[in-house]
């Protein structure tokens, strides 16, 4: 029985290094047959945009959440992996799968780029730059109608010969998984560990010695690389793609998953993405409306629920905990009176 709890207690701590939980573990497990079950290719759909903005929210708060950076312009990175992976396809005849390869490392490099001119600002500067950045980016990519096509938009080949959905579920869903792997991996260690210092006190963390600057660039690229991978998945899976994946709205609707989900917990993003964009599909034309229930949310959780729904879940794993403790309490305390009498 012994060895049979210490196995199960070196388990937990080996998935636990990678930032699940046994209860994660059995919901990853149920999201991934839950398309195979259902067979409805509109939830497949709604599922797989679900996944991608919730990854790109993870990365988002790997920023937002452990360095006080808000990337503004965090759409035109998606953007960039899209375009970069679409003309390697269209151009050059590149296979997709090395085209969002690609287009994570330009969206990275421009993401390096942009930290070293940036980052050594104020937390507020930094972000405003990262807007006028994404700005530009968007009326490039509109006007360069020669590589671009511009508001035509671009035609693009998709990653699977198929009119089905479950590879593309498949394949975000694992890039999701490695995602949060990753930064979560990253988190954990003394990277980690500076990124908290920096996002805790900036002031401090220069007087132990954390060379600032350093660690924000380094956070800031493997952020913007993440979102280019991403943003390759999605120009292939939607297969046409315009100017408009760069519109700041995209990068709203990724800092309210990560800001309802829970800033610094990085699953928070991905559980909020999950809830909301199923829900709020059905609100897809009423575009001003959405954006407003997205304004209201984040009122809302800045209010009340500063910690988003991942501190919502803590406190009420808490709750339970203590009422359980209580009870083994009360129950110990009648055996002890039993045994007396």
């Amino acid at each position: 029985m012994e060895k049979a709890e210490s196995s199960l207690t070196k388990g937990g701590r080996f998935i636990g290094k990678f930032g699940f939980t046994p209860l994660s573990i059995a919901m990853l497990f149920v999201l991934a047959i839950f398309p195979l079950v259902l067979q409805d290719e509109v939830i497949t759909r709604l599922l797989i945009s679900a996944l991608m903005l919730g990854a790109l929210a993870m990365a988002f708060d790997f920023t937002a959440g452990f360095i006080n950076i808000n990337n503004f312009g965090y759409a035109a990175f998606w953007g960039v992996g899209a375009y970069t992976s679409a003309l390697l396809a269209v151009k050059l005849g590149i296979s997709p799968w090395l085209g969002m390869l690609a287009g994570g490392i330009l969206a990275g490099l421009l993401g390096l780029g942009l930290g070293f001119l940036t980052l050594r600002l104020a937390g507020i500067f930094a972000s405003c730059m990262t807007w006028f950045v994404a700005l530009a980016m968007f009326a490039v990519t509109a006007n360069w109608v020669e590589l671009t096509r511009g508001t035509s938009g671009l035609s693009v080949p998709p990653l699977f010969n198929t009119t089905g959905n479950i590879g593309y579920f498949y394949t975000i869903l694992i890039m999701t998984v490695l995602t949060y792997v990753g930064l979560k991996v990253i988190i954990k260690s003394h990277i980690g560990t500076a990124f908290r210092a920096i996002g805790q006190d900036l002031q401090a963390a220069q007087a132990s010695g954390i060379n600032v600057t350093k660690y924000k660039i380094m956070n800031f690229t493997i952020s913007c690389a993440i979102a280019g991978v991403l943003g390759g998945f999605y120009a292939h899976f939607v297969g046409i793609i315009t100017p408009t994946v760069m519109n700041t709205s995209h990068t709203v609707e990724v800092m309210v998953l990560s800001f309802v989900g829970g800033r610094g917990t990085i699953w928070g993003g991905l559980i909020a993405g999950l809830v909301m964009i199923p829900s709020m599909e059905y609100l897809k034309g009423l575009m001003e409306l959405r954006l407003l229930i997205y304004g209201v949310l984040m009122i809302v959780v800045m209010i009340f629920f500063p910690s988003g729904l991942a501190g919502l879940y803590y406190k009420v794993v808490q709750l339970i905990r203590k009422n359980a403790s209580l009870t083994k309490g009360k129950k110990e305390e009648k055996d002890v009176r039993r045994a007396g009498l």
